[in-house]
Order: C-alpha cells, then structure tokens, then sequence
C-alpha cells in the first residue's frame, strides 16, 4: 500500500486552507506515492497551497478560475506539458452568494442560481471534457457532495440543489466515460468545520445533531474523507463507478 499511488498523477483542485476536505485529500494520497497538481484562485490560495505543500516533493501548483473556459484549457495544456497523463482528479469546488445562503431558497436571484450552477456543477463536466483526454490508461476522478442533495437542511438552500445536479452529473460523466475505463464518483461527506461550511446557517446546530444521532456518534473528519478517496482514486475500487459514497459516521441511515 505504501505506493499504491507510486507513478500517478492527480490533480487537487479546491485546497483553500489546512482545514479544506481537498487538503485532508492530498495529506492522504501524498505518503503513497503520488505527483500532486493543485490548482488555486487568487494569490491567497496560492500562498496558502505553497505554505502546506512546502515539504512535498513532485508538486505542482497552476492557477484556474473554473468559470473560465480559456483558465481550464491553459491548466490542462500546462498539465499535458508537464506530465503527459493524467490518473486522477479531485474535484472539490463549489459557490454560492452568501446573500443565497442567508435568505430563503425561494428568494435566491437569478444571478445567485447561476452562480451556483456553473461553479459547482458545470466546473465538473468542463473538468471531466478535458481530464479524460489525459486519462490514457483509465482513471479515476471525485467530486464532494452532501445530504442536502436529497434532503432539506434549511440555510443550505441553492448548494442543495446544485449538490442533487452534480450527483446527476457524476452518473452521466460515469456512464460515458466508463468505456474509457475512467471512473466517476462523489463522496458525501457528513458535515466538517470548513471555511465554506462557515455560510450556512445553523451550522454547528447541524454538527450536534450529526454527533448524537450517527451510527459511530460522532462527526467526520478529515482523515475519513482523505481514507475514502484513496479507495476511490485508486485500482482498489477498479468496479465502482457511478456511485455517490457516503462518509458520514452512518448519519444518512438515520430515520429520526
């Protein structure tokens, strides 16, 4: 297990901070062996990811604002440059106006709904067009949804209807990139302190809960989620595609 990942490349994209589920992804996939490809918006996410990838080796860091076709098209030339293939990528983006999030869902703007919808759900399939061109020997790629895809947690509002699109999506990219020996999947992680998480209302209320009534009684961590991606970006997980994993201490089961 120890270079399982020895050899591949995987491009990290969504690491904002120490705390973000895309760095408890790469803390896990690192140690076993793999060339890291992070990407960041702003020259504060990129001093962020240059501090916490400061003793790794076989990193590279690219800009790319995932609302930009030209942004998109330059990582992945700079990628095919680089590296040439491609094994894996870790989508784990997503957007909403803070106005959207603090409002009712029935008030979200038109621009706010967009918003969302390109950021959180489109960024998927544009990344998916271009990485499966990398993707030479098959592949794997993640993205990151939550149970506001399929149930209400109010204040989530507009991010969970994006979450139940790019659940949708997630089959359909599985379903015709599977000839190509690429898998899709998305990991539905419980709730953890974030910064993005910081934007919902009734948030720690939301964490509570979760650690009195999960199965293992108590809330995910990074260390959860970074394990279920090793499963899944790697050859261990070689039949499953298509399918929205739940890490979340068993709390999705719950009827109450």
């Amino acid at each position: 297990m120890h270079d399982i990942f020895k050899g591949k490349n995987i491009l990290i994209m969504g690491v904002r901070n120490k705390w973000s589920i895309a760095w408890g992804i790469a803390k896990a996939v690192k140690p076993l062996g793999a060339n890291l490809i992070f990407t960041y918006l702003g020259e504060k996410e990129k001093e962020a990811i240059e501090k916490l990838a400061a003793d790794m080796d076989n990193v590279s860091i690219y800009p790319c604002d995932v609302s930009s076709d030209r942004d998109l098209d330059d990582l992945f030339d700079a990628i095919k440059k680089e590296y040439g293939i491609l094994h894996g990528v870790v989508h784990s983006i997503a957007f909403a106006k803070s106005e959207d999030l603090q409002d009712t869902f029935v008030n979200t703007s038109r621009d706010g709904f967009h918003t969302a919808m390109d950021i959180s759900v489109f960024s998927l399939v544009a990344v998916a067009k271009r990485a499966k061109e990398l993707m030479t020997e098959g592949g794997s790629i993640i993205t990151l949804t939550y149970r506001g895809s399929e149930k209400v947690y109010p204040g989530y509002n507009v991010m969970g209807v994006a979450k139940a699109a790019l659940e949708a999506s997630v089959r359909y990219i599985a379903h015709e990139l599977g000839p190509q020996n690429i898998r899709v999947n998305a990991i539905s992680a419980g709730p953890i302190k974030t910064m993005s998480a910081r934007g919902v209302k009734n948030f720690t209320d939301i964490l509570e809960i979760v650690e009195q009534k999960s199965f293992l009684r108590r809330n995910v961590t990074l260390e959860d989620i970074g394990g279920t991606s090793v499963y899944l970006l790697s050859e261990l997980s070689s039949g499953v595609t298509g399918e929205i994993i739940y890490v979340d201490a068993g709390y999705n089961n719950m009827g109450l």
